[in-house]
């Protein structure tokens, strides 16, 4: 599905939400919670410098009509910019993947780090007429903000306000240097200390995906509260735990049926059915076939 980005886009569970947040600022929001890949189009000039952030799952970016391809995985974020020559967005996100990207104008830009410009290596003299590429790893931090534009549910009356806040709130975070701040000075302490649990947490069902610990184990483990484990998870990840692990045990049932190596009864062990009955019903649950037909439309 190839979709031209239009603002509050919504597409077979998916959503495409473009909002100008200020002359030169751009956000882009992509949720794809359909088990398809969709496609996602825009012209950008060479103007802007584009910040990509995968929150969840993966994605694709397209260049050169497809002759060239750049991968962008979870929890990860990429940098582009090239004053040279336009950069249209061609990305193909991947199913129940999340991706957050900022568009912003590289004059707004230079005017954040106009006394800083040699901090930021692709605005120093030397540079500025240079292509800039960079990936890095999204923080605890970030994914927070991230999150909270994903999924954003307060009155439209002030989503451009608060875009905007969130925006710049993800750049300062993005470019901050003092990665061994002090307690002390370092606001995010308790929220990235929580965050770096909520995703142990995370780690722990999807590892253990066939026999999963209760609730309260799971809290007792990564040593937090029931009550924060829960709103923790629902923060980061946009559900509940036992929602969020649903999903990701049937779409590791739905690559093994793809892949042929076993059969339905099979993989509906490895994911934690002991009954194929089970497991048929929640594949179909979540995809609306069994998945005896759904190896069959694949052939």
């Amino acid at each position: 599905m190839n979709q031209e980005l239009d603002s509050d886009k919504s597409i077979a569970k998916s959503t495409f939400n473009e909002t100008a947040v200020e002359d030169g600022v751009i956000v882009l929001t992509f949720k794809n919670e359909a088990s398809e890949v969709q496609s996602a189009v825009k012209d950008i000039d060479s103007d802007y410098i584009q910040f990509h952030f995968c929150v969840k799952g993966s994605s694709q970016f397209l260049f050169n009509e497809g002759r060239y391809k750049l991968n962008i995985l979870e929890e990860n974020s990429l940098l582009l910019y090239n004053p040279q020559r336009d950069l249209p967005i061609h990305l193909e996100i991947n199913p129940y993947s999340w991706m957050v990207s900022i568009l912003i104008s590289i004059k707004k830009f230079h005017g954040f780090f106009s006394h800083e410009a040699d901090y930021i290596t692709f605005l120093s003299e030397d540079n500025r007429d240079k292509k800039y590429y960079k990936d890095g790893v999204i923080t605890p931090s970030m994914a927070i903000v991230l999150n909270q534009l994903i999924n954003y549910n307060l009155n439209q009356s002030i989503k451009e306000l608060y875009f905007k806040g969130k925006a710049y709130e993800l750049l300062s975070l993005y470019f901050n240097r003092s990665e061994d701040a002090d307690v002390e000075q370092c606001p995010f302490l308790v929220d990235e200390t929580n965050v770096i649990k909520i995703r142990k947490a995370k780690d722990i069902i999807v590892a253990r995906m066939a026999e999963p610990p209760s609730l309260q184990e799971l809290a007792d483990e990564i040593g937090l509260s029931l009550k924060k484990l829960k709103e923790g998870f629902k923060q980061i990840y946009g559900d509940s735990v036992f929602s969020f692990l649903f999903d990701y045990k049937m779409e590791v049932a739905r690559k093994l049926l793809e892949s042929g190596e076993n059969n339905v009864n099979e993989v509906g062990l490895k994911v934690g059915y002991s009954a194929s009955s089970h497991f048929i019903s929640a594949f179909k649950k979540k995809y609306g076939t069994t998945p005896k037909k759904y190896i069959m439309s694949l052939n």
